[in-house]
């Protein structure tokens, strides 16, 4: 017994992965539809870090080194 995902172009069943099968086998079809997942937009990094509320010196980005690795680079 297999458990496979198909396709339905709208006229027949097309298997997602090969099936081990001679032809002209006979099968039995059970027909369960897979719910797709909403599609949702990534979320920007820019909208992320924003939200974070981060607060620091108002010269971070021009002594970014300084800050990170300290006065004696």
């Amino acid at each position: 017994m297999q458990t496979i995902e198909a396709v339905f172009d709208g006229k027949v069943l097309l298997p997602g992965e090969p099936l081990d099968l001679n032809e002209g086998t006979r099968v039995r079809i059970t027909v369960e539809p897979i719910e797709e997942p909403e599609a949702t937009a990534p979320a920007s990094f820019l909208k992320t870090a924003r939200s974070l509320q981060l607060e620091g010196p108002s010269d971070w980005s021009e002594r970014i080194d300084e800050y990170l690795y300290g006065e004696n680079m």
